[in-house]
């Protein structure tokens, strides 16, 4: 299954606990989609959230964050994975 990384660009006033919430609800609809939200990196000062993610397509993706929480990324790069 392609590999993915998106990009949240600009969200202000991010918190460790409020990434961690909007992954606790990626988790809950990935199914749904046939997604699988593996790992997500924030820049607290920056505003912004990294997340990789197993999916089918970039769209199975998207469709998981606008259910669960609505913040969807800026962008989404389909990514392989190296050693």
């Amino acid at each position: 299954m392609p590999m993915y990384i998106d990009t949240h660009s600009r969200i202000d006033g991010i918190t460790k606990e409020a990434a961690a919430k909007a992954h606790e609800a990626d988790l809950k609809a990935q199914q749904k989609y046939g997604v699988k939200y593996l790992k997500y990196w924030l820049d607290v000062n920056a505003g912004k959230v990294f997340c990789l993610i197993d999916a089918p397509n970039k769209e199975a993706a998207i469709a998981v964050h606008r259910e669960s929480h609505g913040l969807l990324a800026d962008e989404i790069s389909e990514v392989l994975e190296g050693n």
